[in-house]
């Protein structure tokens, strides 16, 4: 055998890995009752047009050496084995069949959780809607990953089939939540978005691939270590059923421990009390970060929109601000959101219901939801979020690890000061009432604070002496109104607090003379993290559709890979991070990246 064809039998052998991923999952055999099973078939028509090969190679699923292009070959085995559709109850129902070539061999579970939108707040009927599980992938190394998609066809845990009553098509538009489908923007936008959180340092499902399946539509892959939410365990809390919730919680702690993600052993007396604590103190660092960073993520006490290790799932309501708009909701038809200032209540809300289960847990009665209004849990979170919202400011404002310990260890209520007097500002809001936008209700922030972290080192390092009216120019938002644009003398003495209060902190933890030696490492880094041309909702919308636009044009999938890759790297703003770029055989389309960064620009400041 030559070289050259060993190399390719080794190339087709490592595709085999995905084989594994095929429909088992051990959260079926756990708790018996947390899913419904489906045959499921093999769609003919299909492209890829999107491959996560960070992520695929992260999983092991492709050696580090494999080359950063799509061939004919691993596209195959990724449309074998993802390019699927259930046979749901209606065409179980109607008698329909397929030949036994595009059937797979094993069933494919959609789970069941609790959810808000459904009458029933029990989770009787409701869970994955428009998805499936495809199963487990252990890598050589010992991590286990989730392996889910969306857009696989319509369950009969869709809202919309329980509101119609019974079973229906896939692909149904006749109730809301009822098509089971899923449109390509949407896996796109969430493809971006979810490595840009990545990226950032959050807990995230990520997209492994994306496959167009025509008439706008696509089914999404999704990969994490863990993929379980709290309302997989809560509705079986809610229903008060002990057997089952044990079974649940007994499987989130046995993965969690066989990841290395918890110190916590499937053996231990205190299984339970120790995961309300690690639970407590990840969803305290979480919703501070989201917070700092103006991310909504609509979470609720349900547990669904969230993964039970603190991250972030289902990117169809998650949006990144570029100012502090938290009086934004979004409009899901039947209710709207929270906002971002609700998040910590409902956050703390979820790990009520967390503790009430881990009572419930241990003492085997369930104790009625209120008795856990005050729990030490809760007071731990109190604590926890607050120290993790100053963690997050200190890293925003551009200082590097070593000088953050030391501002949290021994400035901390001078940078309790700084950082009230911050939000003072970033707080304030237009003239203007609460009105509609295009998918909610908003009152727009006015000052960008972002830009003040950003820019003032630069000014400082450069001499610069900056008037509270002339930081009051650099502040203000491009959509400030003009009764918005008139500097009051309150307004003039934030500014002012703001500008001390910020030298102080630089001065607590210099060790010269000089500031400038800490500007030097400071600005740079600030600037990144702070970085104008930071995505935003609106934004991703209108980045999306140029892409949208752009492949129907041209129809180069190979190009719409490298365009999404190249503004994921645009868009790695956290300085420690570090990734090295993986060279693509395409050069991503010059002008496009050109519109895409002109559309940045354009909601730069926007919801």
């Amino acid at each position: 055998m030559t070289a050259a064809k060993r190399k390719r039998a080794v190339l087709d052998d490592s595709y085999s890995q995905f084989d594994q991923v095929n429909g088992s999952h051990p959260w079926a055999e756990q708790v018996p009752e947390g899913s419904i099973q489906y045959p499921v078939r093999k769609l003919k028509n299909g492209k890829v047009t999107y491959f996560n090969f960070h992520l695929a190679k992260e999983m092991e699923l492709l050696p580090e050496d494999h080359a950063h292009r799509l061939n004919k070959k691993l596209e195959k085995k990724l449309l074998q084995n993802f390019c699927l559709r259930i046979i749901n109850e209606y065409e179980q129902n109607e008698g329909v069949s397929y030949p036994k070539t595009q059937m797979r061999e094993n069933t494919y579970m959609a789970t069941r959780y609790l959810q808000l939108q459904h009458p029933d707040k029990t989770g009787r009927t409701s869970g994955d809607g428009r998805g499936i599980w495809n199963g487990v992938w252990t890598s050589k190394s010992g991590t286990t990953w989730d392996v889910s998609s969306r857009g696989t066809g319509v369950t009969a845990l869709a809202p919309g089939v329980v509101k119609a009553g019974h079973p229906l098509p896939s692909g149904c538009e006749d109730y809301g939540y009822s098509c089971g489908m899923a449109e390509i923007d949407e896996l796109y936008s969430a493809a971006i978005l979810s490595e840009v959180f990545h990226r950032q340092g959050y807990h995230t499902e990520r997209v492994l691939l994306i496959i167009d399946i025509g008439n706008g539509l696509g089914i999404g892959v999704r990969a994490g270590k863990n993929l379980l939410r709290p309302a997989h365990m809560f509705l079986y809390l809610k229903q008060g059923r002990l057997e089952p919730l044990k079974q649940a919680a007994d499987y989130m702690i046995e993965r969690q421990y066989e990841n290395g993600s918890w110190n916590i052993s499937p053996r231990s007396p205190q299984k339970y009390s120790k995961m309300l604590d690690q639970v407590v103190e990840e969803f305290a660092q979480f919703t501070a970060n989201m917070e700092r960073d103006y991310v909504f993520a609509w979470m609720d006490w349900d547990g669904d929109n969230v993964l039970a290790q603190a991250g972030i799932i289902d990117y169809g309501s998650v949006r990144q601000f570029g100012l502090r708009h938290d009086q934004y909701r979004y409009d899901d038809v039947e209710r709207y959101s929270t906002n971002l200032n609700e998040q910590r209540q409902k956050a703390r809300m979820m790990l009520q219901a967390f503790t009430q289960m881990v009572d419930f847990l241990e003492t085997k009665e369930k104790k009625t939801l209120v008795n856990f209004k005050n729990s030490p849990a809760l007071k731990k979170f109190d604590e926890l979020f607050q120290t993790s919202l100053l963690e997050r400011f200190v890293w925003q404002l551009g200082f590097p690890k070593n000088y953050q310990r030391i501002l949290m260890n021994k400035h901390q209520a001078l940078v309790k000061k700084l950082y009230k007097a911050h939000v003072d500002l970033e707080r304030k809001k237009t003239y203007r009432k609460l009105h509609a936008v295009a998918d909610g209700l908003n009152r727009p922030a006015i000052l960008n604070m972002r830009s003040a972290i950003a820019e003032y080192p630069k000014k400082l390092l450069s001499g610069e002496s900056l008037s509270e009216r002339e930081m009051f120019r650099l502040l203000l938002a491009q959509s400030a109104s003009q009764k918005d644009r008139k500097l009051s003398d309150g307004l003039k003495g934030k500014i002012r607090r703001w500008q001390s209060l910020y030298l102080k902190v630089l001065e607590a933890v210099s060790s010269h003379q000089s500031l400038k030696p800490l500007l030097e490492v400071m600005a740079p880094r600030a600037a990144s993290i702070n970085r104008e041309d930071r995505v935003t909702g609106n934004a991703l919308i209108g980045i999306v559709d140029e892409i949208m636009t752009f492949d129907k044009k041209n129809s180069d999938a190979g190009k719409i890979q490298a365009i999404i890759e190249e503004f994921i790297d645009h868009q790695t703003l956290n300085p420690d991070f570090d990734i090295e770029p993986l060279k693509s055989s395409v050069n991503p389309p010059k002008k496009l990246m050109e519109t895409l960064i002109m559309v940045l620009q354009e909601h730069n400041e926007d919801i």
